[in-house]
């Protein structure tokens, strides 16, 4: 079994004013020869190191299984920025979308064999990860076609949000959440239900017509979970 290599880079953002980390996993078929679609992960350390996506990646082209895809994580700071950029109400979680679609979209076609189209490109997230990468797909139905999330927060302005979708046609939502998540510990705002509006947002996707896949796994907010799904969410959305 062959594995690819994550390159670490700095990427200065004008939106957020700061230097950005990068981890670029290059699967071990890598070529400027070939195209690549691309999975932007926010929470990214946490997707390499955790998730292992890398190397699921990595195993899923070896069987043939998906199209050739680049992973793009983008670390996060610390708690307290990981909010500031991820949260609906986080006051730096406009330019974080920004950032995603007008400065690293742009960044990553430049400087890889991309294949610069909508339906190519994804977003994965969990938790406010998912959250951010959701409400990113919903602005720029365009840049990103596909999202993928394991138990994203979900609050009246995301329902909103999902609620307002103009042409459901445009991406696909890959969609997980626990059954035991009904009182998941956040760090500011105590103890959460999320199942119960993440079955609410089911129900408007659902409505909408929205290409989707939705599970509820037995377990809670944890990686435990998360990690042995980020396969099949990585295949689903990407299947050759």
């Amino acid at each position: 079994m062959n594995y690819g290599k994550i390159e670490d880079i700095s990427l200065y953002s004008k939106e957020l004013d700061e230097e950005m980390q990068l981890l670029i996993h290059l699967p071990h078929n890598y070529t400027p020869l070939f195209t690549y679609s691309v999975l932007i992960a926010s929470d990214g350390k946490d997707y390499f190191q955790y998730g292992r996506i890398g190397r699921v990646v990595d195993e899923l082209l070896d069987e043939g299984e998906i199209e050739n895809v680049i992973v793009v994580g983008v670390p996060y700071k610390s708690v307290a920025e990981r909010r500031r950029l991820y949260h609906p109400e986080g006051d730096r979680h406009q330019a974080y979308i920004r950032f995603l679609a007008h400065e690293l979209v742009p960044y990553i076609d430049a400087n890889y064999p991309t294949n610069q189209v909508g339906n190519s490109r994804g977003l994965i997230g969990d938790s406010l990860a998912a959250t951010i990468s959701l409400l990113t797909a919903l602005k720029y139905p365009n840049i990103f076609g596909k999202v993928l999330l394991h138990s994203p927060y979900v609050d009246e302005s995301v329902l909103h949000t999902v609620e307002a979708v103009k042409d459901p046609s445009r991406f696909f939502i890959y969609h997980v959440i626990g059954e035991g998540e009904t009182e998941v510990k956040t760090t500011v705002d105590g103890i959460q239900d999320f199942l119960t509006p993440n079955r609410k947002m089911k129900e408007i996707i659902d409505a909408k017509g929205i290409p989707y896949y939705y599970e509820e796994f037995k377990g809670d907010h944890t990686w435990k979970y998360w990690q042995p799904d980020v396969r099949r969410a990585v295949q689903m959305a990407f299947s050759e």
